[in-house]
C-alpha cells in the first residue's frame, strides 16, 4: 500500500509534529490550572520527562497521543497502511519505553496518571479524573 500523499508532503506533515505543547497537552494544562492545581512543565529529572510534574504531590501527568504511544484497542491508534515495517517497530519501541519509565516511575514514590488524546473528547469526566488523582494521597 503506498501513501496517500507525495513524500515532501508527507515530510513536511510529520516535521510540524511536535513531542512538548502540543494541543492535547495544552487543553490538559488549562483542565489543571482552572482547577487550581500548579505544576512544573517537562521534569527533565524524571523518568519519561513527564508533561506535568507536582513535586509536592510527587505525581505526574503524562498526556500520550494515540497513534504515537499505541493506545490499545483506540481507533486512533491505528497501524499506517505504509511503510509498515518502519513504523510497527517504531510504535511498539514508543510503548516499551512508556512501560519502563511508569515502573521507574511508580517504583521511585511517584503517582503517575497517563491521559490519552482520545479521552478530550469527554473534557469534564477528563476533569474529575484529574482532580481526583491529583486529591488522592499516595500509599507507601
Amino acid at each position: 500500500m503506498t501513501d496517500t500523499v507525495d513524500i515532501k508532503t508527507r515530510s513536511r506533515i510529520m516535521s510540524r509534529v511536535r513531542s512538548k505543547n502540543t494541543q492535547p497537552e495544552m487543553v490538559v494544562r488549562r483542565l489543571v490550572f482552572s482547577a487550581g492545581f500548579r505544576y512544573r512543565l517537562h521534569g527533565k529529572a524524571l523518568p519519561g520527562k513527564p508533561d506535568l510534574v507536582f513535586a509536592g504531590r510527587r505525581k505526574v501527568i503524562f498526556v500520550h497521543g494515540c497513534f504515537w504511544h499505541r493506545h490499545s484497542g483506540c481507533s486512533l491508534a491505528r497501524l499506517p497502511k505504509s511503510r509498515q515495517e518502519f513504523w510497527e517497530p517504531k510504535l511498539e519501541a514508543n510503548r516499551e519505553r512508556d512501560e519502563l519509565n511508569l515502573l521507574a516511575l511508580s517504583r521511585s514514590g511517584w503517582g503517575v496518571l497517563v491521559v490519552w488524546e482520545c479521552e478530550l473528547k469527554d473534557q469534564n469526566a477528563l476533569r474529575s479524573k484529574i482532580i481526583q488523582f491529583l486529591a488522592e494521597s499516595i500509599s507507601n
